[in-house]
């Protein structure tokens, strides 16, 4: 029994901790850390449900020793796949779409060990339950969740910190080789292992003929089920019941990490939370002690749904952080142990469960696909937030179906009631509203708002502003946010003087910086989305009104300016890290040398590092004191004044150029970070400079 708990436990801490390893290794070759690690969900998912259908065919249709000679097959052949280090070879070349690259790359890279990763849950408690089949088998799954949960916590927190990402990939293939024998092992023992009773009979219980086994002193003693590891078969309501509640888990656990994280606010390691919850109403729900009881858990369940659903409402979706946060956590919670308790109380029989988890996988993924995939592509903002709530109620109604007519009732007003607010949600977020969309980098929303004394048309993207124009002609063209005339950024452009010049910015926004622009100038803007461009031309003014010559580049900024030749930059600003999940790659010792190639001996390159969370102006510091630069961090608090309180630093190869006395006078120390290193596109981690 050691055995096979071992081997479960580590393909699951495997299963998760490869994620975010393959993936942080690809990201500087694909640039757009949302859009990477989205694809590589995509990709994790459905292999993860490959593996799921593999154990249940194999289980079904092949005797044991032909299905473990084949597995131990599998797993010797995917030794040929390690070390997990992604080929220089599949970086992109152009500016094509990178997702079927990103597949591909995933698929040779790590393909057929996470597929036979994948398989082990399943499959090792179907050879658990022919070993044992009187032993507590789903007690397995949950030690499978917690392996998983282990893995979630301890990358960011411990691996991510002190590893880098090469080492990382040579000590999970290591451990992927230790895995391979604990698997090899419990495969051969469960193909060899004696039968737990030794000989087989029969016997009359009540008049009827039954199965039962030569208990010890010689008779026969009737087979419980358990023992015989049998129960109905399930039915299409069972099959039903497996893909809802799954589904619906995974579908919240989506739903609520993006409303927390893109419209409640933008806080690192947020995502983490959510998870963790999700994967703890696994570990309880099949855990086997009857930790979920329906009639304990209903009564929150609706109570908490309902005010969830009227705070989205009643706060427009802007309640204060140290509510919003706790109160939607606590919702998903319950929510996961109520979809997850009602699964585990319909699980089959054991010689049924490669079935079961099948149905489980494809429902999970289902769910997944439902939030990541089409909702993107139905809907112009997170609606699915609020749907999911009322749906949730709307299952608690069916469920309850038999119980007193009370019950389900109670379960249909909170429906109803959630449905109104939810609605209500709905119709306020699109009467203020110039301009909704989203996309596969997130939702974007256009909006005119009193600001003062005045009205500013607004670009929000989930809960961090990127930019804004006062809607008075007058003052239109004036920079605002965090571009105004003390930030670090205007005085950086002051300082170039009267010949024109030549400015590149990564990250558009609105557009604001092109306010700068005078005849003669060249602003060149690389943005990623293209959405943004789209709405910084048509819904703003400061490009079309700028009187420099204004370009435009679509792509990852750092992908582009590897291929471009030197662009001669006077000034290099780069602005994309307003928000939480920042672009590492854009940061990083290797990003600063493509940088160089493209200013000039004596330019600027300012990095705007305001931040509410992270202190990335000592990353920049040491990237630029390891290459010999010298650095400036200009600090506006504009207590007096309509503008944002920003943090810039520029760096530059001369020191001349930050000492002139439009520069030097505004000029702060830059606080360290004791045992910071210098950032690579190996070795990063945010952990380390969170405020």
């Amino acid at each position: 029994m050691l055995l096979y708990a071992l081997t479960i436990f580590t393909s699951a801490f495997l299963l998760f901790l490869v994620q975010p390893i393959i993936a942080k290794q690809i990201l500087p070759w694909f640039g757009g850390s949302a859009a990477v690690w989205t694809t590589c969900l995509v990709f994790f998912q459905f292999l993860l449900l490959a593996g799921y259908a593999y154990s249940d065919w194999t289980t079904r249709k092949l005797s044991a020793r032909r299905q473990v000679a084949l597995h131990v097959v599998l797993l010797a052949a995917s030794l040929a796949a390690l070390p997990i280090i992604p080929d220089a070879g599949w970086k992109p070349a152009g500016d094509e779409d990178p997702t079927w690259r990103i597949l591909g790359l995933l698929a040779v890279t790590i393909g057929l060990p996470y597929f036979l990763l994948s398989t082990t849950g399943p499959l090792v408690q179907a050879w658990f339950a022919r070993t044992f089949p009187a032993g507590t088998v789903y007690r397995l799954f949950a030690l499978s969740n917690f392996g998983s949960l282990l893995a979630l916590l301890s990358y960011p927190f411990a691996f991510e910190f002190w590893v880098t990402t090469q080492v990382q990939s040579w000590g999970w293939s290591v451990a992927y080789v230790a895995f391979t024998v604990l698997c090899a092992a419990s495969a051969v023992y469960s193909a060899k292992a004696p039968a737990p009773v030794r000989n087989r009979g029969q016997t009359t219980i009540s008049g009827i003929e039954t199965d039962a086994v030569e208990d010890q002193n010689g008779g026969l003693s009737p087979i419980s089920p358990a023992a015989a590891n049998e129960g109905p078969a399930p039915g299409p309501r069972d099959y039903a019941a497996w893909l809802l509640f799954s589904a619906m888990g995974a579908f919240m656990l989506l739903a609520v990490t993006n409303h927390i994280t893109h419209d409640v606010a933008s806080v690192p390691f947020l995502w983490i939370l959510p998870l963790t919850l999700y994967l703890l109403t696994f570990i309880l729900c099949f855990e086997g002690r009857g930790w979920y009881q329906r009639l304990v858990f209903l009564g929150p369940l609706l109570v908490i749904v309902s005010a969830m659903a009227y705070a989205l409402h009643a706060e427009r979706g802007l309640m204060d952080i140290k509510e919003a946060v706790p109160l939607n956590l606590a919702g998903l919670f319950v929510m996961c142990m109520f979809f997850h308790g009602e699964l585990a109380a319909g699980k089959p029989a054991p010689r049924f469960l490669t079935r079961f988890y099948l149905m489980v996988s494809l429902g999970g993924a289902l769910g997944g696909v439902a939030v990541g995939m089409v909702a993107v592509k139905l809907f112009n903002a997170y609606y699915e937030f609020g749907i999911g709530l009322v749906i949730t109620l709307m299952v608690a109604a069916y469920v309850t179906r038999l119980m007193h007519s009370a019950v389900p009732m109670l379960a249909l007003v909170a429906a109803g009631f959630s449905g109104f607010h939810v609605q209500q949600y709905f119709a306020d977020l699109k009467r203020d509203a110039i301009v909704m969309e989203r996309n596969f980098y997130g939702s974007l929303r256009v909006k005119d708002v009193a600001s003062g004394e005045h009205s500013v048309r607004r670009l929000v993207h989930g809960a961090i502003m990127h930019g804004e124009q006062y809607v008075a002609l007058e003052r239109s063209n004036e920079p605002t946010t965090y571009y105004g005339a003390t930030s670090g950024i205007a005085y950086a452009l002051k300082a170039l003087g009267p010949a024109p010049a030549r400015v590149g910015v990564v990250g558009l926004g609105a557009g604001t910086l092109a306010a700068y622009g005078r005849k003669g100038d060249v602003y060149r803007f690389y943005e990623i989305n293209p959405q943004v461009i789209e709405i910084a031309r048509i819904g703003f003014s400061f490009l079309r009104d700028s009187a420099a010559t204004i370009e435009t580049v679509l792509g990852d900024a750092r992908l582009t300016m590897e291929r471009e030749p030197p662009q001669n930059y006077d000034v290099l600003v780069v602005d994309a890290f307003s928000s939480d999940s920042i672009p590492v790659h854009l940061i990083t010792r290797e990003a600063m040398g493509v940088y160089l190639r493209h200013v000039k001996p004596d330019g600027i390159i300012a990095f705007h590092v305001t931040n509410r969370f992270l202190r990335l102006a000592p990353v920049v510091q040491r990237i630029a004191e390891e290459q010999g630069l010298h650095v400036a961090l200009i600090s506006d608090d504009a207590e007096d004044s309509e503008l944002s309180r920003t943090d810039w630093v520029l760096v530059s190869r001369g020191k001349f150029l930050l000492e002139r006395p439009g520069i030097a006078k505004f000029t702060s120390e830059i606080e360290g970070i004791r045992g910071l290193g210098v950032w690579t596109d190996d070795f990063n981690n945010l952990f380390q400079i969170l405020k």
